[in-house]
């Protein structure tokens, strides 16, 4: 079964954005979307991001039985059960929860590798000690785990390294709790908008529903971030809010943390995007309610959706999105 909601497109041609869409970045970089015309109303910036809530066109909207999120699921360090030392050391203690906890003291640059079986995933790690969180996106089987550091140019030596055959207590573990891609906290103004927008709801498309047309209303495309993003850039999903722009990257950490801290599991993609093969970053969250069509997306039941936040709220419509057969997924946090 499938229903509609009033379309809300921009006259923008797919090809003009595409051609537009020029800042994207390498895959060993952070990356970069395009440059889709900016929507934000002038002014908005200045608002406070309750205030946006409250000021949206449902926000007198009552339900009867409001969604009711779960417990919000959390990411913590056990330094005793840590393996390493106090330069280098790994907490597999929540493996079962779908992540790992790394921490390491260096001057110099630091990288954390997971491998499972042909996957390999890098990340730049902090060298001041603080607890960083990484998914088991890889699911169940056999992990390796190296921290880096780096010696030459762009060589690395061991630190430290370690092994774990992992058994995730369920598929979402990964995708509901926060990571250095999705950095968010119980006291986070994005956590305290998705609340307040998921009491407008009574299920968890509807929360679906109100943070897509939240952020599509409030985040612009940041043109002048993408000309000069960082290697290593990590997003901040409060800043986002706040500043009301960012880049692909940033649209796709705030929609995984806003969706996450609802229980709504929540997928970070970087891949590319046909026909110019943008290294780009979208979404894609997990429903059991059965189908729901929008001209941005489709939902279907039981099922991972493609989300693209980056792309709708700057102009794009669905039959750019479409089934999602022009998206080609490299990379999954």
């Amino acid at each position: 079964m499938r229903s509609t909601k009033p379309i809300r497109l921009l006259p923008v041609l797919i090809i003009l954005l595409l051609l537009c869409l020029t800042g994207c970045g390498k895959e060993d970089s952070a990356p970069q979307a395009g440059t889709p015309e900016e929507t934000l109303k002038a002014g908005s910036q200045e608002m406070s991001q309750d205030a946006k809530a409250d000021k949206s066109e449902d926000s007198e909207k009552k339900v009867e039985n409001p969604y009711q999120a779960p417990d919000l699921a959390l990411t913590k360090f056990h330094s005793d059960k840590a393996e390493g030392d106090s330069t280098a050391s790994i907490d597999l203690s929540a493996a079962d929860q779908g992540y790992v906890g790394v921490s390491a003291v260096s001057d110099q640059r630091l990288k954390f590798q997971v491998l499972m079986d042909d996957s390999t995933y890098n990340y730049d790690l902090k060298g001041d000690g603080t607890p960083c969180f990484y998914p088991l996106q890889c699911g169940d089987g056999s992990y390796r785990f190296r921290i880096m550091e780096n010696v030459i140019d762009s060589k690395y030596a061991e630190l430290f390294s370690t092994s774990c055959d992992v058994t995730i207590k369920d598929q979402f573990q990964p995708f509901i709790r926060p990571s250095e891609y999705v950095s968010y906290g119980p006291d986070d103004a994005c956590v305290k908008v998705a609340q307040k927008l998921a009491s407008r709801s009574e299920d968890a498309l509807g929360v679906v529903h109100e943070i897509y047309d939240y952020v599509c209303d409030n985040v612009s495309y940041d043109k002048e971030k993408a000309k000069d993003v960082k290697v290593g850039y990590l997003p901040d999903p409060d800043e986002t809010l706040s500043s009301g722009k960012g880049i692909c990257f940033d649209y796709a950490s705030l929609a995984a943390a806003m969706l996450r801290s609802q229980g709504i599991p929540t997928k970070v993609i970087f891949g590319y995007v046909s026909p110019n093969d943008l290294y780009h970053a979208w979404n894609m969250f997990y429903t059991e309610e059965t189908g729901w069509v929008t001209v941005d997306y489709e939902v279907t039941g039981d099922d991972w959706n493609r989300l693209d936040l980056t792309f709708a709220a700057n102009g794009a419509d669905g039959d750019f999105i479409g089934d999602g057969s022009n998206y080609t997924d490299v990379y999954c946090y």
